[in-house]
């Protein structure tokens, strides 16, 4: 199909983007594992840490979808349509998570990064999912933000989990007198 196959080199960037972040992701996750953790800090993780993983997933499975040959374009606006409702139904239990635990004190930023845009990504792609029948191209452009969003929004998640784990953790392990790594 000549509409989807116009993003196919967008698609390749981002998937193959999410999926390498993916893999960085567990090598991260493998090297702060020796760390101290108290049960809270588990708690946070899934809060916290899990969703970059999905948004990452989400964005790689997104590009999947988006560069498989279909015929016509309903299928792939299917797949961003159920990809964006459950999406929406996970931030709902991310934010349930974010107020159950309690190692951390979100900040607005927090909230901002691990709550609101994800939600607003997720909820533009089951918008486009209505919306491709109206406006193709404006749709595809709505899902190729939405990736986007998901993929900085994983960075800078990523990004702020592991300065903190290394920094932040470090920082308290060494006032407590527990060992670092």
């Amino acid at each position: 199909m000549t509409t989807l196959s116009a993003w196919a080199n967008f698609y390749v960037i981002v998937g193959s983007s999410a999926g390498a972040l993916i893999g960085l992701q567990f090598v991260v996750i493998t090297l702060i594992a020796n760390m101290p953790t108290a049960k809270d800090l588990e708690r946070a993780s899934s809060a916290f840490a899990t969703p970059t993983i999905v948004h990452f997933g989400a964005v790689l499975l997104l590009a999947a979808a988006i560069s498989a040959p279909w015929h016509e374009i309903a299928p792939a606006a299917t797949v961003w349509g159920v990809l964006g409702l459950v999406g929406v139904l996970y931030q709902i239990i991310v934010a349930r998570r974010m107020r159950a635990q309690t190692a951390y004190s979100p900040q607005f930023e927090d909230v901002f990064f691990h709550l609101l845009l994800p939600f607003a990504a997720y909820a533009t792609l089951a918008a486009c999912w209505y919306a491709v029948r109206l406006n193709v191209h404006g749709a595809l452009l709505g899902v190729g933000a939405a990736a986007l969003v998901l993929l900085f929004v994983g960075i800078h998640n990523a990004w702020d989990a592991v300065t903190y784990h290394v920094i932040i953790s470090k920082d308290e392990q060494h006032h407590r007198g527990l060992p670092t790594c």
